[in-house]
């Protein structure tokens, strides 16, 4: 009787291995096709196989989810209102069978973020209000923040929440709360894409020539730069006169005694009252120092530098500021705030105190061109009153392009901006004509005052 069982259960095992051979030859067959096809974009084609491979073999291969996703994108794209409503429910249902078989490869905070994305751009047929919308994003940023990284997921999640804010469905506190949760992850992101693409520009800048795929990269990281840049600009204009000083102040007034002891607290409503200009209230008097008693830190040494330069007490303000990157351990941040500090000093017209924290800024975070673009339009303010003849005065421009010039290189979202200073700079500075009858191409012009620096006359 024994032996007949064992029997059996071979037999059993080795039909079902069989089986399993068999299907495995037939997903294999069906899903080299519809590959061939999404190779080619003929997803049309592509689509029998496809869903012959999805529905028999779920987990046999992760290219049924990656190729699905563009079968069904390409059926989204092409059909208008409700005709594309199953494809949009079909694309929902193949993201939540990915995350069941392939879950290690299907991260929450992306695929549900593209998720809520689909639903939004198809909230009409969907039948999806704000609310409905707000709250599928808001429960994905809270479940997986750390792959919350999409640009343009970001964006929609605070345009949401401003808009459920002006239906009077969100508090003012709920609103800012949401603003500095969605900056302070628009930086962190920023931050880590900016730090790999200062070690490609210090390879390069140690003469080393980097590798294609390197040189890929480095686009790619300027692409996403630039597309944090865009969102973070869209946050601030959504945002607009929402957060100003009338509605910041009775707010912060209000929750303080609340948040006394509250760091986080504490530091936000400072920065966003020091962001908006509110610093001439008594109340960013009260925040800043609450915040600095119970968290000496960088942020809140940097606001007591404020605070002292409200006052005119420059001096006791820059020791502020420079306690403040005494305090920052972190590199990047550390960076920000000395190009706030020059930006400070460079409103004042310290250039030269401003330009050395400028250019501290550039060690520290290379692929922020704008201390470039400042140092530059320092450079042009200055050309009347730091060269001796009006042909050296000019010369000054040429120092001007070339600093601009360097923004351009080292940061992708500043091309444009960097490109028309340039220009400008340029046609400010004498021309072919005034270097042919000085005779002076090819010459070093030294340039005085707090510049000091040469500048060598084009060859024509």
């Amino acid at each position: 009787m024994k032996t007949k069982i064992t029997l059996l259960l071979t037999l059993l095992f080795v039909g079902a291995n069989i089986g399993f051979a068999q299907q495995d030859e037939e997903c294999m067959s069906k899903l080299s096709i519809f590959h061939e096809y999404v190779k080619s974009k003929n997803y049309d084609a592509a689509y029998e196989p496809w869903m012959a491979v999805r529905n028999k073999c779920p987990k046999f291969n992760n290219a049924i989810y990656i190729d699905g996703e563009k079968i069904l994108e390409d059926k989204i794209d092409k059909l208008e209102g409700a005709a594309k409503l199953p494809f949009v429910n079909d694309l929902l249902k193949l993201w939540e069978e990915r995350a069941e078989h392939f879950a290690s490869k299907t991260p929450t905070g992306k695929y549900g973020a593209m998720a809520c994305q689909l639903k939004y751009d198809n909230r009409d047929i969907l039948n999806l209000d704000n609310a409905a919308l707000y709250a599928c994003y808001d429960e994905i940023y809270k479940a997986d923040k750390d792959n919350f990284t999409n640009p343009q997921s970001l964006y929609t999640y605070f345009s949401l929440m401003v808009d459920l804010y002006d239906a009077k469905q969100k508090t003012a506190a709920e609103l800012f709360n949401k603003y500095d949760d969605v900056v302070e992850k628009i930086e962190d992101e920023v931050k880590n894409t900016s730090e790999k693409l200062n070690a490609l520009i210090a390879k390069e800048d140690a003469g080393t020539e980097l590798t294609k795929k390197e040189g890929q990269y480095k686009r790619y990281y300027g692409q996403i730069l630039g597309a944090f840049d865009q969102v973070s600009s869209g946050v601030d204009q959504k945002l607009g006169e929402r957060a100003n000083c009338e509605n910041l102040i009775p707010l912060y007034q209000k929750d303080f005694e609340e948040n006394k002891n509250n760091a986080v607290w504490l530091q936000r409503a400072a920065g966003k009252m020091s962001e908006k200009d509110c610093t001439d209230d008594p109340l960013f008097f009260k925040l800043v120092n609450a915040y600095h008693e119970i968290s000496p830190s960088a942020n809140s040494a940097y606001y007591l530098g404020i605070l002292k330069d409200k006052e005119g007490k420059n001096s006791e303000a820059i020791a502020f500021y420079k306690q403040a990157i005494d305090l920052e351990t972190d590199n990047f941040k550390k960076a920000k705030l000395n190009n706030k500090i020059g930006i400070k000093l460079k409103s004042r017209g310290s250039y030269g105190q401003a330009r050395g924290y400028f250019r501290q800024s550039l060690q520290l975070n290379p692929s922020n061109g704008r201390p470039h673009l400042s140092i530059a339009a320092m450079y042009a303010a200055s050309a009347n009153s730091c060269g001796d003849t009006n042909f050296n005065k000019r010369a000054v421009y040429w120092l001007a392009a070339d600093e601009a010039r360097k923004a351009a290189r080292v940061d992708p979202t500043l091309k444009k901006a960097a490109a028309a200073s340039v220009a400008n700079y340029s046609a400010k500075a004498p021309q072919k004509a005034e270097i042919f009858n000085c005779s002076c191409s090819g010459q070093s012009i030294k340039i005085g005052c707090w510049i000091g620096a040469s500048v060598t006359v084009p060859n024509i």
